[in-house]
């Protein structure tokens, strides 16, 4: 019985071997780790001698449960390996079923450099939920927009004095020009990008209905693309 368990052992490890399509660098590693897996190896015997007499009389039970729990270990390896590519996996799948404007953080670089990746709404905008001062908003891309542009109540919200407002810069829109009150934002993010220090513009009440998402954030990102129904931001 234990020789048949350490026979599917055997195979199970071959197999991995040549799935791994470079058995000199995976040589190198055992030979590092020589004491690792003795140890291990060890542990696994005296398992495998303890399922031999609870199994008594039972050995094809045994054999099943022993490759079962064999192929669980191994499965969890593999997905260790590849833990990398599962994860952008995942993340293009919670890209197709979260909601339109989910900002969802697709990559990492061992730099620190982020990407963040927003899904088009129904409309054909792309709308960010983000925040400006800390305080979250809602906020429409738009590369069309020179600056952050925000609603007077959404300004209010975030700690801007919109009494004390000068509305003189002129702003196009879609309902025609309007005026706006120039203003500097401590910090503009969308998920963990973060743009301090960002020029604004505070719209006059009643002409915006959407807070935008300007070039004032966007050109100091590190780049932003347009692909299908998705905006990747990265910074």
């Amino acid at each position: 019985m234990l020789a048949v368990l350490l026979l599917i052992l055997a195979g199970l490890i071959a197999l991995f071997w040549s799935l791994s399509g470079d058995t000199g660098e995976i040589t190198g590693i055992i030979g590092d780790n020589i004491g690792y897996l003795a140890g291990l190896l060890a542990l696994g015997l005296l398992y495998l001698a303890t399922l031999s007499g609870d199994y008594h009389g039972r050995k094809r039970e045994a054999v099943r449960h022993a490759a079962t729990w064999l192929g669980i270990a191994l499965a969890l390896i593999v997905a260790y390996t590849y833990r990398e590519e599962l994860r952008t996996v995942a993340y293009r799948v919670a890209g197709e079923v979260l909601p339109p404007g989910h900002t969802l953080l697709v990559d990492t670089t061992p730099t620190g450099e982020q990407a963040v990746r927003l899904r088009r709404q129904g409309n054909g905008h792309f709308v960010a939920r983000g925040a400006a001062n800390g305080v979250s908003l809602s906020m429409l891309v738009d590369t069309g927009a020179s600056t952050v542009v925000l609603k007077p109540a959404d300004a209010a919200r975030i700690g801007i004095d919109t009494d004390a407002l000068t509305f003189t810069t002129p702003v196009s829109t879609a309902n025609g020009t309007t005026f706006a009150a120039p203003v500097r934002l401590k910090s503009v993010s969308v998920g963990p990008l973060e743009v301090r220090d960002v020029e604004a513009l505070v719209a006059q009440p009643g002409a915006l209905n959407e807070n935008l998402l300007g070039m004032s954030f966007l050109k100091r990102l590190r780049s932003y693309e347009f692909s299908g129904d998705f905006l990747t931001l990265r910074g």
